[in-house]
Parts: C-alpha cells; sequence; structure tokens
C-alpha cells in the first residue's frame, strides 16, 4: 500500500522516419522512409532528391525546412540546383509539408503491427496511392507562391 508496484521492463523502439518533398501547387511529391534521422543521412537525401528530381542547371529548387538540428546549413555538402530557406522558430503549420502527415497515417491508426517492416510496407504503399490531388488539396496552402515557368 502506498507504493507504485515495481516491474522489470526492458523498453525497445524502433522507429520509421518518413520524409517527404513536396511541391504544394503541383503535387509533385517525393517519399523517403528510413529508420533514423542524422545530418549525413538527411545529405545523403538531399543528394537523392536532386538526383530524382532533376535539380540542377536547368532546373533551381528552393526547399523550405524547419530548424530541425539535422537541417542545419554548417557543414553539409548542397547537390547543385538545391537551396535552402529556413522557416522561423516553432511555426510549423508554414511548413506545407507538416499537413501531409494526417493523408500518411491514415492506413496506421488505430492499428497493430507485428513488426516495423509491416508498418514500412503500409506506409510505403500509401506513399505510393497518394497522387497529386490528393497532395494539392491539403500541401498547396493560399499564401504559397506559385512557381516560375522558365521561358
Amino acid at each position: 500500500m502506498g507504493q507504485r508496484p515495481i516491474a522489470l521492463g526492458h523498453h525497445r523502439f524502433l522507429w520509421l522516419y518518413i520524409t517527404a518533398f513536396v511541391q504544394p501547387t503541383s503535387g509533385e511529391t517525393f517519399w523517403y522512409l528510413s529508420n533514423g534521422v542524422s545530418k549525413p543521412l538527411f545529405e545523403a537525401l538531399l543528394a537523392a532528391f536532386a538526383r530524382e528530381s532533376g535539380a540542377g542547371r536547368s532546373r533551381s529548387i528552393v526547399l523550405v525546412l524547419d530548424n530541425a538540428g539535422f537541417h542545419a546549413p554548417q557543414d553539409l555538402r548542397m547537390p547543385d540546383g538545391i537551396r535552402l530557406v529556413f522557416l522561423p522558430p516553432y511555426t510549423p503549420e508554414l511548413q506545407p509539408a507538416e499537413r501531409l502527415w494526417t493523408l500518411l497515417d491514415e492506413p496506421a491508426v488505430n492499428r497493430h503491427f507485428d513488426n516495423i517492416e509491416a508498418l514500412d510496407a503500409v506506409l510505403t504503399e500509401r506513399c505510393r496511392q497518394l497522387g497529386p490531388d490528393a497532395i494539392r488539396a491539403k500541401a498547396n496552402v493560399g499564401w504559397w507562391p506559385t512557381p516560375i515557368q522558365p521561358h
């Protein structure tokens, strides 16, 4: 009486992170799933994104990011054609990609997954299913600028 029960336990967690690069007005989205976050991983994601999106001399992409520590530009190798712009601190509502998480969570909410691979499979399939119209409907906030089409 008067004491909390003592129970031995070993808490184990496996994490799955989803990174989304989204163009809000077109719905063009690049999804990456990983088991961690770090500056070297973010650098690798930027390189993969630049390659897959065609960023470079003929396509310049401005990425709007929050101020997560692994996004910090110090010692970050930037691919050609990618420029970073940082949001003010504590303003996730200004990040269009933040609005996508409810769409992505739908098939996983209130479900139990036996292992991380099962969750990975469900989320990967969800990323594949989400088309530009669904992305635009969530991410295209009214204040987001329309891209300039080169002549």
